[in-house]
């Protein structure tokens, strides 16, 4: 099973005192390949961005004909 490691950094809202401070939420998960569309579809709906992707398990370019 191919899998990926997604860097990714998401906002979040926290109240502190009166004022709302935006603060950067940086994270690391491994995604299976068959996921990866949905993933990265919710980071971007968070309106997170993805910093860096590597691919952790699985052959590269398996699915794209290269050998």
């Amino acid at each position: 099973m191919r899998m990926f490691k997604v860097t990714a950094c998401v906002p979040s809202q926290t109240r502190i005192r009166t004022q709302r401070e935006l603060q950067n939420t940086y994270f690391t998960k491994l995604v299976p390949y068959d996921n990866w569309f949905k993933e990265q579809q919710r980071i971007q709906k968070m309106g997170g961005s993805i910093v860096k992707v590597q691919l952790v398990t699985g052959k590269q370019g398996a699915n794209t004909g290269l050998l």
